[in-house]
């Protein structure tokens, strides 16, 4: 064959596989614009993604050797594009697997340089994700595909020279393919590439533009936050991503009760209802974001429901799951991954927000509750009362006299000493006890003590001012009110790593219409102002699940408990 000959097949050789590769490029191009191919843009992809990539790459390869153009008995194609592309765009494991099964593909249709062919392809497979594991090429990823397009093509070409039989026949196909494989396969390389490098940096600026969108919340919402997570904090919270957001509704929770729903849906999602959709559930159970790209998957319970897919992201604050943002859509599969991830990005900012509104409302607890202890100490009725008491026994029993001035100071004078935010059990005990017996003097036989404290709790530290105002509470709102008093059991228990303590009294009760609404803070009046900073400050020390307990019958009695963990880290002042 002469060289005119040969330069005018290898054009339209050129040609007619550029023509192919044209091909290839709309399906990249279209691939690019889909779900499935967006796992390319992930960091780290699981197994099963890495099986869709395989799957995906394979076939643009296969296809590649279908699209080869027959010549003296052997085809001219660009198969080498696809198993080059998965290496440099998925890695080493991707990039071998496309290459071994494209290349045993090409072997199995046979040919005498079917071998020679395969075993390239699958060589260019290792060689592409190699450079994608350990090489970092100062040059762009185009250009390092069409060094390794352009290496394998004449790796192919020299196999078939040195094994394909006859030689002749070898050198033929040689040179007239060579130039067209070459230059087909670095051009359909390099616009793959940049297919893919332009769907990324689309996806990199939609990402700016959430994380944009996520501060710009985050900014919003941190006045409202503050409050802790309430209704009405969740309502403006809720309000602000609705607004800022396309989505169709949006929801906070707590553990429990749905805390507000802005949005479609609210007939049904109502505030105030205790969570059921499966999904909501789900998230609480497992402790992380559950997603629903289907109606089914939510699991409401309304068949017209209009929210059709989800997301909901566990909150916490201070590691405790304390609720979850819901962040529903009107159409379903409407999720993709930079949707998750911006609300998961929510979710971790709120729960930052929630940790430091805790932290000042424990700053701000600290402060009242110290107040509020200075002010107890110097409690004019209670001053007035006791010295009262001390007055009429100075005639009739002066040791007794004597001995309650000597209670009254060292109240007064543990009071005063008590800056510090935490104490020991013992300490706390001796002054509950200062407190009583100053009440017992009053009150004579009408106030019964009773002790049951374990002597492992007494060295164990606990907030300060946490027992008195409960017991204060019993004395005062408990047994007051009956004629005949009653009595007041204080118990201190080990429990696993927490320590148990109860204060129990058989006084009137607490209404049972009011005992939950009593420990809410800033709602509680006469009864309930003790009770309330008592429980507001363990929660904020300690975490929601730290909250005082209360059993309470009316006309029967009233028990308060709490829990202190024991290897939890204290500062003590002072």
């Amino acid at each position: 064959m002469g060289n005119s000959t040969i330069e005018i097949v290898e054009v339209h050789l050129s040609i007619v596989l550029v023509q192919r590769i044209a091909i290839i490029a709309v399906f990249a191009y279209v691939l690019s614009h889909t779900r499935a191919f967006r796992l390319l843009f992930k960091e780290t992809t699981t197994g099963r993604e890495k099986l869709a990539l395989i799957f995906i790459f394979s076939l643009i390869s296969i296809a590649g050797t279908y699209f080869g153009i027959p010549i003296e008995g052997a085809l001219a194609n660009v198969r080498d594009t696809g198993a080059i592309a998965a290496g440099l765009l998925a890695g080493p494991l991707v990039g071998t697997a496309t290459g071994v099964i494209s290349g045993l593909h090409r072997i199995y249709l046979g040919g005498f340089t079917a071998v020679q062919c395969g075993i390239a392809t699958i060589i260019g497979g290792v060689i592409a994700g190699y450079v994608h594991m350990r090489i970092k090429p100062k040059t762009s990823e185009w250009i390092t595909g069409v060094i390794i397009g352009v290496s394998v093509i004449m790796l192919s070409m020299g196999l078939i020279l040195v094994f394909a039989k006859p030689y002749e026949a070898a050198w033929s196909l040689v040179s007239l393919v060579a130039v067209p494989m070459s230059l087909a396969n670095a051009i359909g390389i390099a616009v793959f590439m940049i297919i893919i490098h332009n769907a990324k940096e689309h996806q990199t600026q939609i990402a700016a533009l959430q994380t944009h969108k996520a501060l710009k919340i985050a900014n919003a919402t941190l006045p409202h936050f503050r409050q802790g997570l309430n209704p009405i904090s969740a309502e403006k919270v809720a309000a602000n991503i609705l607004t800022m957001t396309s989505a169709a509704a949006v929801a906070i929770t707590d553990l429990e009760r749905v805390l507000t729903h802005i949005g479609r849906g609210s007939d049904h999602h109502a505030q105030g209802m205790r969570v059921f959709t499966k999904l909501t559930k789900a998230c609480l159970a497992q402790q992380q974001v559950t997603v629903a790209q289907t109606q089914a998957e939510i699991g409401c319970t309304e068949p017209a429901c209009p929210l059709k897919s989800a997301i909901v992201v566990p909150l916490y604050c201070r590691d405790e799951l304390v609720g979850t943002l819901k962040i529903y859509y009107a159409r379903e599969e409407a999720l993709t991954a930079l949707d998750i991830e911006f609300a998961q990005g929510l979710g971790q900012v709120f729960g930052t927000q929630l940790e430091l509104a805790a932290l000042q409302h424990k700053a701000e607890l600290t402060a009242k509750a110290e107040l509020k202890a200075l002010r107890a100490q110097i409690n004019p009725h209670f001053l007035f009362n006791s010295l009262n008491t001390i007055v009429s026994f100075c005639r009739t029993n002066p040791e007794n006299a004597r001995n309650l001035l000597i209670e009254l100071s060292e109240f007064f004078r543990r009071s005063l000493k008590t800056a510090r935010d935490f104490v020991t059990l013992k300490e706390e005990l001796e002054h509950v006890d200062s407190y009583l017996t100053l009440e017992q003097a009053r009150f004579g036989s009408r106030l019964t003590i009773e002790h049951a404290i374990d002597p492992d709790t007494l060295d164990i530290f606990i907030p300060a001012f946490t027992l008195q105002p409960l017991v204060e509470n019993a004395v005062k709102h408990g047994l007051l009110a009956k004629v005949d008093g009653g009595t007041i059991k204080i118990l201190a228990q080990i429990i696993g790593r927490q320590v148990e303590i109860s204060i129990t009294d058989n006084g009137q009760g607490i209404p049972a219409t009011i005992q939950k609404q009593i420990l809410e803070y800033g709602f509680g009046k006469g009864a309930g102002v003790g009770l309330t900073n008592v429980n507001e400050r363990l929660k904020a020390i300690y975490g929601p699940k730290h909250a005082l307990a209360i059993d309470s019958v009316e006309g029967q009695g009233t028990t308060v408990l709490l829990h202190i963990p024991i290897d939890m880290e204290v500062v003590v002042n002072g």
